[in-house]
């Protein structure tokens, strides 16, 4: 009697999630075999095994009942990198073109209108930015412009991290509003 047919005979008293792990672990090996098969390289095979668990894991249900659960997922990891082969050939002669010919492509402009509607939302998105408290707006400048995290904010500007985090939602706050009541 192998594993398959131990888990699946048992399936009943376990969980969704632990006979997944267990069906992978028994037949990683097979499922990467007949994805290889298919003519992946070991490690797009081992790519697509791990795509098929990670599919599963949000399901796991889908195992319950299957008779054959190698069979199964073999089938549905060949699936998987069929699937793979094709996105990747579509993509290919999607992105085939040339720079030349990317460039040919007229550029979609603005209407006037809308440009002149974000550089409003721009004008009064820096006043709400110059009205915050100094504190706040350099921690809010420091996060949103420089792209600093939280905890360099903190070490950088000696306050607590839970102060930059406050500091951090009442500047987005303040802005938003101020371009809600622009709305």
């Amino acid at each position: 009697m192998d594993l398959s047919s131990t888990v699946v005979s048992h399936s009943i008293s376990l969980d969704d999630d632990d006979l997944l792990n267990r069906a992978i672990e028994a037949h990683y090996a097979d499922i990467k075999t007949a994805v290889r098969s298919r003519g992946h390289s070991h490690n797009a095979a081992a790519d697509i095994v791990h795509d098929l668990y990670l599919k599963l894991a949000e399901q796991p249900e889908v195992l319950r009942g299957k008779r054959s659960l190698r069979g199964f997922l073999c089938r549905a990891a060949i699936n998987l990198g069929i699937d793979r082969l094709r996105r990747t050939r579509f993509e290919e002669r999607l992105f085939s073109g040339t720079e030349a010919e990317a460039l040919a492509v007229p550029a979609e402009t603005a209407a006037p209108d809308h440009r002149l509607a974000v550089e409003a939302r721009l004008v009064v998105l820096r006043k709400a930015i110059g009205d915050l408290p100094v504190r706040r707006r350099a921690v809010f400048i420091l996060h949103r412009l420089h792209g600093l995290g939280p905890d360099e904010i903190a070490a950088r500007l000696r306050i607590s991290r839970n102060m930059v985090d406050r500091h951090l939602r009442r500047a987005l706050a303040h802005c938003l509003d101020r371009l809600h009541q622009m709305d």
